[in-house]
């Protein structure tokens, strides 16, 4: 199986991935959960009725990313001298329908999640104060959860960058209060789903 082809799509389809554990855990400033959460579940919803993925929002920096994904990562290889196996889904049976799809694993303990922004500020941000390992931290503690990993190197990339400046590698390590925290969130929403297709079947 390889990502992004139609058997990995199949494979994802309806489950609580790492790309949406940002959504799932999303709250607004009252501390109530975001409107992309009740969205989520809806599309999971819908994903396990059909079998099929619902198609996402595509433009011009997610098809950038994908596209230097392997430059990015013999960058990162070649930078740290780690080996990166790749993988194109693993399923979590600790939790129901859960996955994730990470960019690489390394040796028994770690893992990688790369980035490639289109935005060359968003990239010196993550050079300067890691912020690309806030932004995704959900997504992070998810795939850590999911491959039972340790660790995960946030890389951003950007080849525009001079030598010595395209590589922003940031080590986050699993932190169990969110784990919790994320099997808990993902335990009631999935009873959730599962309400709303007992609706829809109606």
């Amino acid at each position: 199986m390889e990502q992004r082809s139609a058997e990995w799509m199949a494979a994802r389809a309806g489950k609580f991935t790492a790309s949406r554990a940002s959504a799932l855990m999303a709250k607004i400033r009252s501390g109530k959960p975001a409107k992309s959460r009740e969205e989520l579940i809806v599309t999971l919803a819908v994903e396990r009725i059909t079998g099929a993925c619902v198609e996402t929002y595509s433009n011009a920096a997610m098809q950038r990313g994908v596209e230097l994904e392997a430059e990015a990562r013999d960058a990162y290889v070649f930078e740290t001298g780690q080996a990166v196996d790749e993988v194109a889904f693993i399923e979590f049976d600790g939790l129901p329908n859960t996955g994730c799809s990470p960019d690489g694993l390394i040796s028994k303990d770690g893992m990688v999640e790369i980035k490639c922004p289109a935005s060359m500020a968003k990239h010196a941000d993550a050079i300067r104060k890691a912020s690309h390992a806030q932004e995704y931290r959900w997504q992070l503690q998810h795939q850590l959860l999911c491959a039972e990993r340790d660790w995960v190197d946030i890389v951003s990339y950007d080849p525009r960058f001079p030598a010595g400046m395209q590589l922003a590698i940031h080590r986050v390590e699993r932190d169990n209060g969110m784990l919790e925290e994320l099997a808990e969130a993902i335990e009631v929403a999935d009873k959730e789903v599962i309400k709303i297709m007992k609706e829809l079947k109606k």
